[in-house]
């Protein structure tokens, strides 16, 4: 268990250059705008499990203390069961604050690492926000659902869940479309204003419609409906390798906070 100790000292190093009071906000606010139906805690690690839909940030184990690593092989197969037994492979999310041991076991027990994801954050007094067309958010769940799904073109099987979800969500949320006669739903965002801090959640383009400045205007309308809410600072997550969504959140101030990665056992 040498190479255990070898990577402890690399990840502690690495969490060190990491302002952990602030990822420990921002999973905190992230779990409020994105709720699973059932939350089981193990120690400080969250066990989030969602039925009727497949995301990961619903369907994780997802360690919040780095120094938390009592019984870590124990606590791990526990935690594995409970989605065998809703039919699923276990996934474990890999944010600052997973304990290196525990990373080391997955990697020991030849779990895959996938989805390198990217939080970045924006102040939205300093953020210079383009002249666009502004859009005002619906309170219509139902439309808003089946506009998102049929932008992202996912199936309608969905539908229950996604409205679950996101009639679940307590913080005040803005629910922002754009849609036309002729083409319908064209680019939806979900808005989650959590005291004075705002989560883009959701934001998606019609395949069809991309790189017309969709995406910058119903961005700017959340943030802008977030502002005049008194929301300071606003924060998204996007998949490292969606270079065109990044360069977008660039352009309007978002700057990276930290990464994170999921890890999957395949089946046994």
């Amino acid at each position: 268990m040498a190479t255990i100790g070898a990577d402890r000292s690399l990840a502690q190093a690495s969490i060190s250059s990491h302002n952990l009071p602030l990822v420990r906000r921002l999973e905190a606010v992230g779990f409020r705008a994105w709720p699973a139906a059932s939350v089981q805690y193990d120690g400080s690690w969250q066990v989030r499990l969602t039925a009727g839909h497949p995301s990961n940030r619903l369907n994780s184990i997802v360690p919040l203390d780095p120094s938390d690593h009592r019984d870590v092989e124990i606590r791990l197969e526990k935690a594995s069961r409970k989605f065998e037994a809703y039919g699923r492979a276990a996934v474990v999310r890999q944010t600052p604050l997973a304990s290196p041991v525990l990373i080391e076991l997955l990697r020991q027990q030849n779990w895959t690492q996938f989805d390198e994801t990217v939080v970045m954050t924006c102040d939205l007094a300093e953020a210079a926000l383009p002249d666009t067309l502004d859009h005002l958010p619906t309170h219509d769940v139902g439309r808003f659902v089946d506009a998102n799904l049929a932008v992202e073109r996912a199936p309608l099987s969905l539908k229950p869940a996604l409205a679950e979800i996101i009639s679940a969500i307590k913080p005040p949320s803005g629910l922002f479309m754009i849609e036309n006669a002729v083409d319908g739903p064209l680019a939806t965002v979900l808005c989650v204003q959590d005291n004075d801090l705002a989560g883009i959640m959701s934001l998606s383009v019609s395949e069809a419609r991309r790189r017309e400045g969709l995406g910058t205007e119903i961005l700017t309308s959340a943030l802008r409906w977030a502002r005049m809410r008194s929301a300071r600072s606003a924060w998204l997550q996007v998949k490292l390798s969606n270079r065109p969504a990044i360069a977008l959140y660039e352009r309007l101030g978002f700057r990276d906070a930290y990464h994170y990665c999921y890890w999957q056992r395949g089946p046994r």
